[in-house]
């Protein structure tokens, strides 16, 4: 027990380190910025999953109705036997659709960063599924170059739900398309969910909810750096700021300094003029002539297409393109 206990007092030690890294990298570079992933820790995946319950927060819902209605058709597409691999696995509650419709699957790999998250939704898919194989994997889906548990030969079929492939700016969502296609194999598939272009107001407002849970998500990084780094933001203030940028095709989240102000991180000052803004997060929205093109240049082709009535989303079923 004690070994358990000093592993992982080392890996928390290691991804402190890490935080702290690259939140002074991002804070030192022009124009400011820090990844995205930082967002979620504990109280950000918590926080994300009741943004994923607003009104006007429509992805989710929409998504989970698509899902819902060819979840039988993907566990045919996929066939009997799958290893099902989830990147960026949050509270898998979409997971359990195609858990319920793949005939047979030989196991489960969520893969999320946020450590507290990833075992608690481990446990409950455990508890829920107790003939299926969890092996959940806590790392970062963007350098993972192996998957450390064994599957054998069994095919796999890949999940990256929730419109996550828009937080990647297009160089570095094909960098992850041709990673996942590496991890997947040859006889390998992904199920991708997709953002589509739509009018303006109806993204701005998607991502300025009237209840503030999203601006409480984008402020809960301060709250993180406070805490783990030993920073001194004041979170009143700084507020959230997210648009649409149409050329860009785009949502551009920041936290906004509101006045002049200094805050301490790790020990070093950084200095924050009115108005002055940090980078947090992009969500690309993407057309079908889109998808097709990211899709070919990471070596998938794409099989099916669903979306809603009002073509706010898609599911894309994606297959290992052969010789890539």
């Amino acid at each position: 027990m004690n070994d358990v206990l000093r592993t992982l007092d080392r890996i928390e030690i290691s991804d402190r380190e890490e935080f702290e890294r690259a939140v002074l990298a991002g804070l030192s570079r022009t124009p400011r910025a820090i990844p995205p992933k930082y967002l979620y820790d504990a109280r950000g995946s918590e926080l994300f999953d009741a943004i994923c319950e607003l009104p006007e927060y429509y992805l989710t819902r929409t998504e989970t109705a698509i899902l819902t209605r060819c979840a039988a058709e993907l566990a045919r597409l996929a066939g009997p036997g799958c290893a099902l691999v989830e990147f960026g696995s949050g509270s898998s509650v979409k997971t359990r659709l195609l858990l319920d419709a793949m005939h047979e699957p030989v196991a489960y790999v969520p893969i999320d960063i946020s450590r507290q998250h990833l075992d608690a939704t481990a446990a409950r898919l455990r508890r829920d599924y107790p003939r299926l194989r969890v092996e959940p994997v806590c790392a970062d889906y963007m350098v993972l170059s192996a998957l450390p548990t064994d599957l054998g030969r069994s095919p796999r079929l890949g999940f990256f739900p929730g419109s996550t492939i828009g937080n990647l700016e297009p160089r570095d969502a094909t960098s992850f398309l041709r990673r996942a296609r590496t991890l997947l194999g040859d006889r390998g598939a992904l199920v991708l969910g997709v953002d589509l272009k739509k009018d303006p107001r109806r993204l701005h407002d998607a991502y300025n909810d009237s209840a503030g849970v999203t601006a409480a998500f984008t402020l809960n990084l301060l709250r993180r750096m406070n805490r783990e780094l030993g920073a001194t933001f004041d979170l009143g203030g700084f507020a959230h700021d997210a648009s649409y940028d149409p050329l860009e095709g785009r949502i551009e989240i920041y936290f906004r300094s509101l006045r002049p102000q200094t805050a301490t991180v790790a020990g070093r000052t950084f200095s924050f003029a009115e108005g002055e803004r940090v980078h947090t997060e992009f969500s690309y929205k993407y057309d079908e002539a889109g998808i097709a093109a990211l899709a070919r240049s990471a070596g998938f082709t794409i099989d099916k297409t669903w979306t809603d009535p009002d073509r706010l989303f898609a599911v894309v079923y994606l297959e290992a393109a052969p010789g890539n």
